[in-house]
């Protein structure tokens, strides 16, 4: 390509066109707030930002709107609590957000809940983009450069400074025209109506359900029972230190120093203490809370102790890496299915995740209805929660590759990046 072909460089957009508002952080400032989204026009843009890493839980440290003649908005949601006065003045609109699924939750415990939804990033992939984050997307659809220089930092700061606010105001600058581009893609590409029903999957979405056992995380290299009660004691001895301190567990301790313990068992604060991963000061600085927490594993009677593996879960199904061996016709159904979700995703120009997810090509291949056919696997599909039109594209197409296996090309044939 020569330097005439080349592309013209993206316009940064560094300043929002109003300028940065003040931050809403009292009752009265927040009452004109909703007072003039609720007389706006058109979708809404919405953002939210969180302190993860930095604070214990996934809470919002402010929220960002932008609507047509109400202009942008910045709230500040620790000092004024519940937003659902806003959420009901936006009653019937549709929301704009950028990957919804993160900031919904934290919206959520606000009292802040869309009743339509458009999401850019998903749109995005509907649209088989090759990079969907906010700017890359935003640099390719509207030909504008977004800095992201605080997309991970510490919002909990007060009070947060003009670069931050600057910032948090040009993630929803242009989102709604962002927006506005993608529908008319996804329209022209007739994938529509499938990123409708994509909206709403992720609009109803229940809140992440709590994770069995998560302190089995921290159980690297720890191979008997005893060893894995130091790494559960210390692993919820954590979160309690950390939910009371507002503090990212990560930040207290870490997990290399949890699976140390485990696997190294020390009897006495002296020999904690000795221990490189305890030396940080974080962790250093609550020794004593760590030495109580190993030996009160390591005083346990043996019936208390954790089982090696964790509880069977009745909803799971093996890893398909064993299956050639104790499941070989499960394992030759699995091939079969990613060969033809991965085939059709390519005709489709779509990221295969989204054709049909992982998890339910795993659960057709190792437990398909019977008959195998259209109707039966269509079922199945809508039963494990696809959408329509996930079913109407790759029932029909499952239900021949398993009654022809020989007519299904080769996962070779049609990429290499398997589903695990």
């Amino acid at each position: 390509m020569t330097e005439r072909d080349q592309p013209p460089a993206p316009e940064p957009l560094v300043v929002p066109a109003e300028g940065v508002p003040d931050v809403v952080d009292t009752a009265d400032a927040l009452a004109g707030t909703v007072r003039a989204f609720a007389d706006g026009r058109g979708p809404v843009a919405v953002d939210a930002e969180r302190a993860s890493g930095f604070r214990y839980g996934q809470r919002a440290y402010l929220v960002q709107l932008r609507r047509e003649g109400a202009g942008t908005a910045l709230i500040d949601p620790i000092p004024l609590g519940d937003l659902s006065a806003l959420s009901e003045a936006l009653d019937g609109t549709e929301w704009v957000l950028h990957a919804a699924s993160q900031d919904l939750p934290c919206l959520a415990e606000i009292g802040m809940r869309p009743a339509r939804l458009f999401d850019t990033e998903l749109a995005g992939r509907m649209l088989g983009l090759a990079r969907v984050g906010l700017g890359p997307i935003v640099e390719a659809e509207l030909g504008l450069s977004l800095a992201k220089e605080h997309s991970a930092a510490d919002w909990s700061t007060r009070p947060l400074t003009e670069s931050f606010l600057r910032y948090a105001a040009l993630d929803v600058e242009v989102l709604v025209e962002l927006r506005d581009v993608l529908e008319a893609k996804l329209d022209s590409a007739g994938k529509l109506e499938w990123a409708r029903q994509e909206f709403e999957t992720v609009r109803l979405a229940p809140p992440p359900a709590p994770r069995g056992e998560t302190w089995r995380k921290g159980a690297r290299g720890v191979r008997d029972q005893r060893g894995l009660a130091v790494v559960r004691e210390l692993w919820e001895t954590r979160e309690q230190v950390a939910e009371r301190a507002d503090i990212a567990p990560g930040r207290i301790l870490s997990v290399d120093a949890i699976a140390a313990a485990g696997r190294t068992k020390p009897r006495t604060l002296a020999q904690l203490s000795g221990m490189r991963e305890f030396k940080h000061r974080a962790a250093a600085r609550r020794l004593r809370t760590w030495s109580e927490a190993v030996t009160r594993a390591l005083d346990l009677p043996d019936a208390d102790l954790p089982p090696k593996r964790p509880p069977h879960d009745p909803d799971s199904i093996p890893a398909p890496r064993s299956w050639r061996d104790r499941e070989p016709e499960a394992a030759a159904r699995l091939e079969i299915v990613k060969a033809v979700v991965r085939h059709h995703a390519v005709d489709l120009n779509l990221p295969q995740e989204n054709l049909l997810t992982p998890d339910f090509q795993r659960r057709l291949a190792w437990s398909p209805p019977h008959p195998a056919d259209e109707q039966h696997i269509g079922d199945f599909l809508a039963d494990l929660g696809a959408r329509p039109w996930q079913v109407e594209q790759v029932a029909g197409r499952l239900a021949a590759g398993f009654a022809d296996p020989d007519s299904v090309p080769s996962l070779d044939q049609v990429g290499s990046d398997a589903v695990t």
